[in-house]
């Protein structure tokens, strides 16, 4: 029993993992009906450019306390975040206002390539570390309930709190500001909210915002455990099942979704990898989103988004 708990708590990890990149997918759906492919090359850059302010303020400030070090970074990288925000929205969206879908499909296509050539004219192509202080070593929980206790990384748990925090800031976001009333308005009607005054280029330059620094948070997490290189965007997209699972339009089926997948990746692995040559990892997402694709394409908890895009 405690090691199918120690598996059960490392798939709820990954999963808030993924969970938090699907994110960025859903908030960019929800303002404008296109899938965001350049959600992956965002996680990149932002991680990147964490990777490279929390080495570069030191150097420039000399500095050496490294929390001072981080906070700046942060928010720094947050700007820039912002910044490409802006660059996006002034010199692509807002001349593709109300498109089909499958043109601002490829608009996103090609803002991941330029992102990804970006950050390496920037920041360089070496592998980068993230150092946030979060801890490293595994604890035993459960030792009273379970001859030698259950495994947990402390590293994985600080990750999924950290996570769970930023959905449930994003829910009160959505659900309760005027700002997150107009960025619902804009999903259902692009057309409609421009005529009762909701400025469309700014609630995007605001919701690309928003993606950007879930993506920062992400990109922080996920470069603080197996560091920061290019291959980092592709590991993003393996949040793509985690969207289809939970529905484009639904913040919280992203987070159900990505602990759907985040576990059962860990438990078909353990269980039924030794049967069929291990690997199942690699493919159990997909295999799952194919299947609510052929038999529920709008996902657990997503709209019907068929005359939308």
């Amino acid at each position: 029993m405690a090691f199918f708990l120690e598996t059960l708590f490392g798939g709820l990890m990954t999963g808030m993992l993924y969970s938090l990149v699907a994110l960025g997918f859903v908030l960019i759906f929800k303002a404008s009906g296109v899938f965001n492919f350049a959600q992956g090359a965002m996680v990149l850059i932002a991680a990147l450019s964490m990777a490279r302010f929390s080495e570069w303020i030191p150097q420039w400030l000399g500095l050496e306390s490294l929390i001072l070090a981080n906070i700046l970074a942060f928010i720094i990288s947050g700007l820039f975040m912002w910044l490409i925000a802006i660059v996006i929205e002034r010199w692509v969206l807002r001349y593709l206002v109300n498109q089909e879908g499958t043109t601002l499909l490829m608009a996103t296509i090609g803002i991941s390539y330029f992102l990804d050539g970006m950050g390496q004219i920037i920041f360089g192509s070496n592998v980068y570390s993230i150092d946030v202080g979060m801890p490293k070593d595994p604890v035993f929980i459960f030792e009273s309930i379970f001859e030698g206790g259950v495994l947990i990384s402390l590293e994985d748990l600080t990750a999924a709190a950290v996570s769970a925090l930023l959905v449930a800031v994003l829910a009160v976001f959505f659900q309760y500001t005027s700002v997150g009333r107009a960025l619902r308005a804009v999903a259902d009607d692009h057309q409609a909210a421009q005529s009762i005054g909701i400025p469309l280029n700014r609630i995007w330059v605001v919701v690309w915002t928003v993606a950007g620094v879930v993506a920062l948070v992400a990109g922080v997490i996920w470069g603080s455990k197996f560091g920061v290189q290019f291959t980092l965007s592709t590991a993003a997209l393996r949040a793509l099942p985690v969207v289809i699972l939970g529905g484009l339009t639904s913040v919280p089926g992203a987070i159900i979704g990505g602990l759907i997948i985040g576990v059962g990746e860990k438990i078909s692995e353990v269980y039924l990898g030794p049967f069929v040559g291990g690997g199942i990892e690699i493919w159990f997402a997909y295999v799952l989103a194919l299947v609510f694709l052929l038999f529920r394409p709008q996902g657990l908890f997503g709209e019907k988004i068929i005359d939308r895009v």
